[in-house]
């Protein structure tokens, strides 16, 4: 099997494949200070839970883009499995030309989502990642990577209001039943997801005027289950597209 670890700023996204069949994922959070024998111990629980043991793990992938995390999970994949894993970048041979002015500033998690995400639904394409940041990957019809746009993600944002703003609180992060907030928690949902809604269905537009062709979409990340019925300009929600895009490329690099 496979074990596919995406980590984030907030969680990681971990995946078991057996073959090109996702068998079980779950999430943790991002913790900079667990160790990698604190870690081995979670995915073990975890993998068991599942019906798995961590032994059958073959193969291991790192998609990262917390450096700290990275070297984490490199220790843990060696010491307990004696295992070395691939770790995503942009020095791997990924199968498509990268147009960023320094290709190493492409986080992992993109790369992954641009692999996939060509592979599955071809190009052009722009693939939405919803998570910490608000992402924005753009391909082209050969599924070159052009570049894209990184805005800020909904949790953050409400995460910095509470912070800066003395009297606004903590909120859920579900649509109001209008517009027009009648209360301070009402009206910050408004502002945080319908916002959020007319941000992603805008830059969609703009991308696709700035490329004058029609552009397919998709929508991933932790948070694309809670917009996706409100995006008017996103075709297909794919919530484990970086993981898919993880497992295509350890196989590219192993062939």
């Amino acid at each position: 099997m496979l074990l596919a670890i995406d980590v984030g700023n907030t969680q990681i996204a971990a995946g078991l494949f057996q073959k090109q069949q996702l068998t079980a994922h779950w999430r943790l959070s991002s913790n900079r200070d667990r160790t990698e024998d604190e870690t081995w111990i979670l995915m073990q629980a975890i993998c068991r839970a599942n019906g798995f043991g961590m032994e059958q793990t073959t193969g291991i992938i790192i998609s990262s883009v917390v450096p700290d995390m990275t070297s984490s999970l490199h220790k843990m994949a060696t010491k307990y499995l004696n295992l070395e894993p691939v770790i995503v970048s942009h020095d791997l041979d990924l199968g498509i030309h990268n147009y960023y002015r320094n290709p190493a500033n492409v986080g992992a998690d993109r790369l992954c989502n641009a692999v996939a995400g060509f592979q599955k639904y071809g190009g052009p394409l722009i693939v939405v990642d919803l998570g910490t940041a608000t992402t924005f990957d753009v391909l082209d019809a050969k599924g070159d990577y052009l570049g894209g746009i990184i805005a800020p993600g909904i949790e953050t944002s409400a995460a910095t209001l509470h912070q800066r703003a003395a009297k606004l609180p903590r909120i859920e992060l579900r649509f109001p039943d209008q517009v027009i907030g009648r209360s301070t928690e009402s009206s910050m949902q408004s502002g945080l997801l319908f916002g959020a809604v007319e941000l992603i269905d805008g830059l969609i537009d703009r991308i696709g005027q700035e490329m004058g062709q029609k552009v397919k979409t998709v929508a991933t990340g932790g948070l694309a289950r809670v917009l996706i019925h409100e995006l008017r300009r996103v075709s297909e929600y794919d919530p484990f597209l970086t993981l898919d895009g993880m497992r295509m490329i350890y196989e590219r690099v192993k062939k």
